[in-house]
């Protein structure tokens, strides 16, 4: 009864507040009717769910991206090296490596160590005789682009029209597990005459 009451209330303060803004009213007879004690929110204003056909929603995901999304057909081969920009001379004679990159000695963790990456083979490098480092005029010698797998790398290569091989990373074998008991256990093999 007194929502009722209330919302009533606030419909109509809301309608009599906005009569009040268009007409041009006073600054004194906008600050006496303030609202701030008293939230009336408009009931047009609120936003609400929208309205959705029961067959898009109740349909599975296959006949919704059948029936609602427009396919794309793309060839699966694509060569994209006329428009890449990429002069024929640093691509023409050369290979990419697609490798797996070592872990950083510098850190003992093996998060950031499961991606794969692909690298240009070195062209010619000389010694600056300025200040003895070494030089190169090949752009894309330290290009290096990673990739979350092998399967990646390879379809940008051959989209690319790179020659490519794959060199496949030593198989590690598992870690032997340490545990600072073992010193002190008592078996044949380790036991020492003390006499």
């Amino acid at each position: 009864m007194i929502r009722v009451f209330l919302e009533e209330n606030c419909t109509k303060m809301s309608l009599f507040l906005r009569t009040v803004a268009r007409t041009g009213a006073t600054q004194w007879m906008r600050a006496s009717l303030s609202t701030s004690s008293i939230v009336c929110k408009d009931p047009k204003a609120q936003k609400e769910a929208p309205i959705l056909d029961a067959s898009v929603v109740l349909a599975g995901e296959a006949e919704r991206a059948r029936d609602h999304l427009p396919t794309i057909t793309v060839p699966t081969k694509v060569d994209i090296s006329p428009i890449t920009g990429v002069p024929e001379e640093h691509v023409k004679e050369r290979r990419v490596r697609i490798f797996m990159p070592a872990k950083n000695a510098m850190q003992s963790g093996t998060d950031n160590i499961h991606h794969w990456s692909i690298e240009f083979d070195n062209r010619e490098r000389w010694e600056n005789p300025l200040m003895g480092w070494s030089s190169t005029g090949d752009p894309l010698s330290n290009m290096r682009v990673d990739f979350t797998n092998v399967d990646e790398a390879i379809a940008h290569c051959e989209k690319n029209g790179w020659r490519w091989f794959v060199d496949k990373p030593d198989i590690q074998k598992k870690p032997r597990v340490k545990n600072y008991g073992i010193n002190f256990s008592w078996n044949k093999r380790t036991r020492v005459s003390t006499k």
